[in-house]
């Protein structure tokens, strides 16, 4: 078991503060192994494990609580020594039918350390939910980055020593789980059918009441070959309206929202660097995962332009960067990515063989006279001007695994 501690070190500065801690991310990614490492960080402390409190809503043990009531009956029986304090981990919360006023009430007693987690984005922006505004810290968390991917799979003796680990990340993602399994082609995309089928099921098409499934999946579908291009609702509508299937426009603005609430996908503005304002068209769409690419259409070789994008993309934030795409006059740069006043400028190319791809990767950064780091991403091994124009080029494993943002 991987110890997640980039975000442990986040979370561990609010143990037994006055806030709930809410830990959002997509089905799979690890969450339920992130709040049991943050209890045992809690038991190191000294805590008797009597004092914590799990619920797990995955977990049939668990259904008896659907409701509000049900959870709020629930943990006051547990929690029954008035002079005590309890830690209450609560896991998927978003499957207890108006959780927010139970958690409500837990806070306001000041007995308990809460802990909860959800697979929605916007489980903390329902109306119920401004019963604890003011009261909550969200921790996004998503799937194994390379550095992670990388140790478990070393360490595992199931796994072929001479493969290359970088293209089994791209192929298969870094859902934690894929890790449980013998390493066998069909094996992992079974699994990795399984995430995305139960994440459409259960966090789109049920919470949405989505009628029309099959064009839910033909729109995801869209995405999932399309990563890393400009998209719009309007191109996806023209495109399925030359495919002879009728979709509104407002349809599919309506079923992408939905799979960016479910962290299925994820939209990425544009942001002009001289209007010094963000766009409201023309955005790009990722996947919460590339194993779901694979999950989709298996291994194609024709997508790992966009493969290696989100990548970055998913390193970026899982790091903790706010991430727009940059306009720069008539040019376009991958990624412009930030935390507070700190910012570095990122492209991504599969090679740079090539005077006219050279000149298109470096060239995106033209004008730009600010002091940020700025660097070209590539498969390529060696061979390249490491600082060309204040431009830096870099291996993309080498990125991935650096310190360097």
């Amino acid at each position: 078991m991987i110890r997640r501690k980039k975000y442990i070190d986040k979370i561990k500065p609010f143990i037994d503060k006055p806030v709930i801690k809410a830990i959002t991310g997509i089905r799979r990614c690890g969450k339920s192994t992130l709040l049991k490492q943050i209890a045992n960080e809690i038991e190191l402390l000294g805590v008797n494990s009597g004092q914590i409190i799990n619920i797990n809503k995955e977990l049939f043990e668990f259904d008896f609580i659907q409701t509000y009531t049900d959870l709020h009956n629930y943990i006051s029986k547990k929690a029954s020594h008035k002079n005590k304090k309890y830690y209450l981990f609560i896991d998927e919360i978003q499957e207890i039918d108006e959780w927010e006023k139970a958690i409500s009430s837990f806070f306001a007693e000041k007995k308990y350390d809460i802990y909860i987690s959800g697979s929605n984005a916007h489980l903390l922006s329902s109306d119920l939910a401004t019963l604890i505004t003011g009261r909550y810290i969200e921790f996004k968390i998503y799937t194994f980055t390379f550095s992670e991917f990388k140790e478990i799979y070393e360490e595992n003796p199931k796994i072929n020593k001479n493969i290359d680990v970088f293209s089994e990340f791209v192929k298969y993602g870094g859902f934690p789980g894929i890790h449980s399994f013998n390493w066998s082609e069909e094996i992992l995309r079974q699994y990795l059918e399984s995430i995305y089928n139960t994440v459409v099921l259960k966090d789109v098409v049920m919470r949405n009441q989505i009628k029309d499934v099959s064009m839910l999946n033909y729109i995801l579908d869209f995405i999932a070959q399309n990563c890393g291009n400009i998209t719009t609702a309007k191109s996806i509508h023209d495109f399925f309206k030359s495919q002879n299937r009728n979709v509104s426009t407002d349809t599919v603005l309506n079923y992408l929202q939905y799979a960016i609430n479910a962290m299925l996908i994820q939209q990425i503005r544009r942001y002009d660097l001289y209007g010094k304002k963000v766009l409201e068209t023309f955005e790009k769409y990722y996947l919460g995962d590339t194993g779901l690419g694979f999950a989709l259409h298996g291994s194609s070789p024709e997508m790992i332009s966009g493969q290696l994008e989100n990548i970055v993309l998913l390193e970026l934030l899982s790091r903790g960067y706010k991430v727009n795409i940059g306009k720069n006059k008539n040019k376009e740069i991958d990624f412009i990515a930030s935390i507070g006043a700190d910012k570095i400028y990122i492209q991504i190319c599969k090679t740079l063989i090539g005077e006219k791809v050279n000149e298109r990767e470096y060239g995106a950064f033209e004008g730009l006279n600010d002091h940020y780091p700025k660097y070209v991403l590539s498969l390529d091994e060696f061979g390249f001007n490491t600082d060309k124009n204040g431009v830096k080029w870099m291996n993309i494993k080498d990125f991935l695994m650096s310190s360097v943002f």
